[in-house]
């Protein structure tokens, strides 16, 4: 029997906002989720390029340093390779029932879209989406083309759930971070999980 609340799926990859999915990793560990990491090649460039974070390509070493600066439980954090394919999430009967790609790029939209499956976060969406559990994807472009919203309005259809990284302001947020927890606290809702980094609206009404 696992240790651990229950399993997600979090994909990373290309697209700028990294910082997204680290702060949606960092929520999952402390709700005592376990974690199945799927990090594309164009993400740790990205995560070079805009933050402090050191991705390996290395799994075992990406996994431990996660693990480390997250503060994570033994095995809680376990990453798994592009070609990766024996990994639970390639198939429906291991796969988590929510898998979550954040920041989703154009190129992988277009990819599950279209049911490519050329690597491990490929086929963890088909997966998802053929066993009918929740996938939320996390884009993060501007501006959109006609290919883009084609590709969000089939893979919505298809129940998937289109979550753009398009923070809102009526929190009046005051830091970067208020920004970034806006956003990770609407996947946390879409996931199914209590969250308290931003209160619903209406909230001082119910609680006066």
């Amino acid at each position: 029997m696992s240790q651990f609340k229950q399993s997600i799926t979090l994909a990373i990859t290309g697209a700028s906002g990294i910082q997204y999915a680290m702060r949606l990793l960092e929520i999952l560990v402390q709700k005592d989720l376990q974690i199945l990491l799927l990090v594309s090649k164009a993400a740790q460039i990205v995560a070079a390029t805009e933050t402090d974070l050191k991705l390996t390509g290395n799994i075992e070493l990406q996994q431990a340093y996660l693990t480390k600066r997250y503060n994570a439980k033994e095995n809680q954090i376990i990453v798994f390779g592009k070609e990766q394919w024996m990994a639970p999430v390639a198939s429906g009967s291991g796969s988590p029932n929510t898998m979550v790609v954040c920041p989703c790029s154009t190129g992988c939209l277009s990819a599950i879209a279209t049911g490519a499956s050329n690597n491990l976060i490929e086929r963890a969406a088909d997966v998802v989406l053929k066993e009918r559990k929740k996938l939320i994807l996390v884009p993060r472009e501007a501006p959109y083309s006609e290919i883009h919203l084609e590709h969000m309005l089939k893979l919505t259809r298809m129940g998937a759930v289109i979550l753009p990284a398009s923070p809102g302001f009526y929190q009046q947020p005051k830091t970067i971070e208020d920004l970034i927890d806006f956003v990770v606290a609407r996947i946390l809702s879409q996931i199914g999980l209590e969250q308290d980094l931003v209160a619903s609206w209406g909230q001082q009404y119910l609680n006066p």
